[in-house]
């Protein structure tokens, strides 16, 4: 694996059909840790944070990719 390789994290929206970056510069463990999160996509998240944010934009949710 390459030691200098950065990822994002992703938020992808089903109904909108867009997504947008949400953090950068991550290691792979640092982005496959955030995405193991329940809070991290509007099926499993329970905060209110994430219920409104579910109410205002549909079903989310967050992917990692390379930068």
């Amino acid at each position: 694996m390459d030691e200098c390789t950065h990822y994002k994290i992703v938020r992808f929206y089903f109904d909108r059909r867009s997504s947008r970056a949400i953090r950068r510069g991550l290691t792979l463990t640092e982005a496959q840790t955030h995405c193991k999160d329940p809070e991290t996509s509007s099926t499993t998240a329970k905060s209110a944070k994430a219920r409104q944010r579910t109410r205002m934009w549909g079903k989310w949710f967050d992917g990692y990719e390379k930068e």
